[in-house]
Order: C-alpha cells, then structure tokens, then sequence
C-alpha cells in the first residue's frame, strides 16, 4: 500500500520496457507508412492538354480565354453572384481575385498529356514531342521566364500495359534526360502514371525512377510520381482486397497523389455514357476508398472532372458553370482541394468555387485558431488535429490567392510560420 499520501502502483518496472520493446516494430511502422502531410503547397487544379497541342503561350492562352469568358457572361461582382447562387458581399474580393489569378496564375499544374488526350502516333512523331515536352517545361521554370507560369507542371505518359509499355517508358526517359540537359529537375516536376490495375504496376514505375536517378547520379527518391485511379481493378482486385493502400506502397515512398479518373473509371463499371459525373455514387465510393488509404501517408487527393464546357450562348455558358461550381464545391467539402479541369471556360467557376470556400470561413477558423492558442473558454473546444485543420485551411487558402496574410493575421493573430507549426508542417 503507498505510504504518506503518494501514489502507489503496480506494475513492476521491467513491464514498460517490455512493452517497448514488443511495439517498437509498430512505431517504426507507423511512422514509415504515415508520416503526415508532406507540408507543402498543393495547386488546386491539372489542367491536361495534349502533347502535340500544348506551347510556350498555352498557361497564358488559358488564362486569356478565360478572362475574356468572364467579361462576357460575368463582367462583375453582382453578375456572378446571380448566376452562382453567392452572397454578393462574398461576390465582390471573389470576382476581384479571381480577374487577378487569371492574369498572374491561371493554371497552377500542367500536365503534358502522351496518354488518351495524345493517342498513338508515330514513334518518330512521339520522341519529337516528348523532348518539346522537356523544353517547354524548362522554359516554364527557367528565372525570368517570360508571362504566366504554372506552380507544378510535367507529363502523363502511357500506361504499364503490355501494348503501350515500352513507348511510354520511352517518352519518359526522353523527358526526364530533356530535362536533366536544359538545367536539371524542376521543383515543381509532376509525372502521372494512368490507368494503373495491378501493385507491380507501380513497383516498375517506381524501379524505372530507381533506375534512372543512379544512371544520371541523383540523389535517391529524388523523382515521384502520380497514380491515377480509373479502374475497377485499382480499387478493388482480383482477389477482392482492396488495392489503392497497396498501390501507395508498391510506390515505395514515390507516390505523390492519387487522381481520380471520371470517365474511364465511371466506363469501367459499366456506367452510362449519359451518367458518368464525378457525384455518381459509383464516383463517390471510389473516392472514399481513395480518401481512407492515403489518410495520414503524405499521398495527396486529386477530384475528377467534367466534361460539359462553358460554351455557346450566356444561357448556356451559365448553366455549364453553375454545374462546374457546384461540382467543385461539393469536392472541397469532401476534402478533395484538387480537381481536373479540361477547359478554359471551366477556370472562372474553379476559382470562383475555391476562393469563395476558402473566404467565407477564414473569420471563423481565425477566431478558433486563436481561442485555442490562447486556450480561451468559446462555444467550440478543439483539440490539436483540429487546430491542424485549420491552420491547415488557412494556409491552402493563403496558398492559392483566396487569402492574404494581412487579413489571416487580423483575424487569427497569427503570421504564416505559426500557421504552418500548429498545421505540422
């Protein structure tokens, strides 16, 4: 029994150490395969367009024909507060920001398509294209580059199947060694790897970036890439396990994002061609899949897209948008930040949709922020993982151009470096 008031306990003093030691395989599990957010800007979009299509002017091409969209069918605050259903108070720093990305950063990730936006070409004809490819890319991130450019950009190369596999690895190795020969590496290289079945699929992905880094003496890990998820059989497999936790460690820690494929997945189960839409349940449960297998590996989380464009008269420019935004929307409040978008049309509503998101709950999640930092008595008492959420809130939309530090800070307290420790970052 204690003696003078203290606390007496029971167990004897070998027992923690044992179960030390017979966890120390869990912990060092746990933190290889979750490591948490990676900590750095996540673009809100890929904007694909094909290799033979894409120059040096597509990023600022985009972002004029979107601008020019806009002024036609929404050319103020009060115009595109009727048409998307928004506070017109919440319209106007909206429509104001959004002129302002159009002409700064309209497309934040390109992504060179050698895959079904491409098709099958000759080889001569590929091998040309890809190593445009590379010097385009190299351009886009060259200091001093000249007009807009993207915050991440690289290619989508043909899949691992059996019919396409030895060109794509092709197009890759001449777009990397492109690259490596204008300059090196970007920071901001993306390389997606599509229509993914099967683990070793990506293991040979993630050999042939193995393979390459020792071949050109870089440092190991040093390139990752994206898997797309559009079919039945990454989602799940033959032996019906679920397959997308094993694609992410089949990358073997290169896996950078998962992004899911509308229409191809949408086909692959049998879907109509008429009823292939990001918010079709057989859409959602792919995405929940998804969303639940990378919670907590740093793999990020990339929507779909549609395929009905802001075209024709304002009626129907209008309806495309009112259904691009609300499919935008609906992905943040599911926590997918990033999307697909395949038209200019569709930038006006993708930014109208994230900046509005971001800006209409920076007040609240500033004001929590602060009760807890300061440990204040509120009528919400959050815990640490929520304080990281919603740092990290405010930092996406710092990030993007919804927000600006002076008005986080106003609202919070707190400056860009104590919104990325509370986010963990």
């Amino acid at each position: 029994m204690a003696q003078g008031g203290t606390v007496g306990t029971s167990l004897e003093s070998g027992v923690l150490e044992g179960v030390s030691r017979l966890l120390e395989p869990v912990d060092a599990e746990l933190a290889r395969r979750y490591p948490g957010d990676p900590g750095t800007r996540q673009p809100v979009h890929t904007v694909y367009v094909p290799a033979d299509v894409v120059t040096p002017g597509t990023v600022r091409e985009w972002g004029e024909a979107a601008g020019a969209l806009l002024d036609a069918h929404a050319p103020d605050a009060a115009t595109l507060a009727a048409v998307l259903g928004m506070d017109e108070e919440l319209a106007g720093p909206v429509h104001a920001r959004l002129r302002d990305k159009l002409r700064r950063e309209p497309v934040e990730d390109l992504r060179i398509d050698f895959e079904d936006g491409y098709g099958i070409r000759s080889d001569d004809e590929e091998d040309a294209a890809a190593a445009r490819a590379a010097e385009l890319i190299a351009a886009a991130f060259a200091e001093g580059a000249e007009g807009p450019a993207p915050f991440c950009a690289g290619i989508r190369m043909k899949c691992m199947e059996a019919a396409v596999r030895d060109r794509g690895i092709r197009t890759l190795d001449l777009f990397l060694t492109g690259l490596l020969e204008a300059g090196g590496l970007p920071d901001g290289l993306v390389l997606t790897l599509p229509k993914v079945t099967y683990p070793e699929q990506v293991t040979a992905m993630a050999r042939l970036c193995e393979e390459f880094e020792k071949a050109r003496g870089l440092d190991a890990g040093r390139i990752g890439f994206e898997i797309q998820i559009e079919t039945t059989q990454s989602i799940l497999g033959a032996d019906g396990r679920a397959t997308v936790a094993r694609l992410i460690d089949a990358a073997e820690g290169r896996a950078t994002s998962l992004h899911y494929g509308t229409f191809d997945y949408s086909a692959s189960c049998g879907v109509s061609a008429a009823y292939q839409a990001m918010d079709h349940p057989a859409a959602d449960h792919a995405k929940a899949v998804m969303q639940v297998a990378a919670a907590g590996t740093g793999v990020r989380l990339s929507d779909g897209s549609t395929n009905i464009v802001p075209t024709g008269d304002r009626a129907q420019v209008h309806d495309a948008w009112r259904l691009h935004h609300s499919l935008v929307r609906r992905s943040l409040a599911r926590a997918y930040y990033q999307g697909w978008d395949m038209h200019p049309g569709h930038l006006p509503t993708r930014y109208a949709a994230v900046y509005a998101f971001y800006r209409e709950g920076m007040r609240r999640a500033g004001e929590r922020l602060a009760a807890y930092v300061g440990r204040a008595q509120g009528d919400v008492m959050d815990e640490p993982a929520t304080a990281r959420a919603l740092s990290g809130y405010l930092l996406r939309g710092l990030d993007c151009g919804a927000l600006d530090s002076a008005e986080v800070a106003e609202v919070s307290g707190l400056d860009r470096a104590e919104l990325d420790r509370l986010a963990g970052r």
